[in-house]
């Protein structure tokens, strides 16, 4: 199967196309909450799977209100079990060629939703502290041995020179801090999933967790944010639909 998804205009343009949200297995009540565009939201039901469709509107825009009601359906999905959550503007042709797709993928389909069952998704990042520059001078010989020839000899390249250098070591120690944080927390999650990084954003990691452990991984997060504080500020989102622990191919075919 492969997606089709956009985050800024899709066309639907043929009749019968539907607007997809989620798979789960079979047995499901129909989402309560309206989908995108206020469009009712039914369950297509093949081979012991579901998929939450709706009518797919003339054009599908990344507004606020429709993405908080693709977000509402999968969590009134998810409050009753597994689900696989399509990204926000994925489209089938009709109705056929879902729950084709349904039959030939239930294997594959089934398998993950028996991964992802009874789990959330949690993410974690973590931002660089600015300004750690006192510790890390104390301890780095390198730097204080910039720093005493900056302060004897001043200047503008002088300056520039142990900015530099204190930028690079304020990453360093933050993405040190990063590798602490996730080995820490990933014995206590099923599976992660790295997310993009850069020099600010130093960690960017999903975890899979049980339900039953939410709130202990929440606790070791807080524990870790004690430890690692003057570093790294670290925040967690969540729960959330398990996007990062389902298969693109999962995607129902569209256009």
């Amino acid at each position: 199967m492969t997606v089709t998804a956009t985050a800024a205009l899709t066309t639907a343009g043929t009749l019968g196309t539907l607007y997809v949200y989620g798979i789960a297995p079979a047995g499901i009540r129909p989402p309560r909450a309206p989908g995108v565009d206020g469009a009712a939201v039914r369950l297509l039901t093949e081979a012991g799977l579901c998929a939450a469709v709706s009518d797919a509107p003339a054009s599908v825009r990344a507004r606020r209100r429709d993405l908080m009601a693709h977000q509402s359906v999968l969590g009134d999905l998810a409050a009753q079990g597994p689900v696989l959550p399509m990204r926000f503007a994925v489209l089938t042709p009709d109705s056929a060629a879902l729950c084709a797709q349904l039959r030939s993928d239930r294997a594959r389909l089934t398998a993950q939703l028996d991964g992802v069952r009874g789990c959330v998704e949690l993410n974690v990042k973590g931002a660089v502290v600015p300004g750690y520059f006192a510790e890390l001078v104390r301890r780095d010989d390198t730097l204080r041995a910039l720093a005493r020839r900056t302060r004897r000899r001043p200047g503008y390249e002088a300056n520039v020179r142990l900015g530099e250098a204190l930028a690079k070591g304020v990453a360093r120690e933050a993405r040190e801090a990063a590798r602490t944080v996730l080995a820490r927390l990933a014995p206590l999650a099923v599976r992660t999933a790295q997310g993009p990084v850069d020099d600010e954003q130093v960690l960017s990691t999903s975890f899979l967790v049980r339900s039953a452990d939410e709130q202990r991984f929440r606790q070791a997060v807080t524990a870790q944010a004690r430890d690692v504080g003057d570093r790294l500020t670290l925040s967690v989102t969540g729960p959330l639909p398990c996007y990062s622990f389902v298969d693109a191919q999962s995607a129902p075919a569209g256009r």
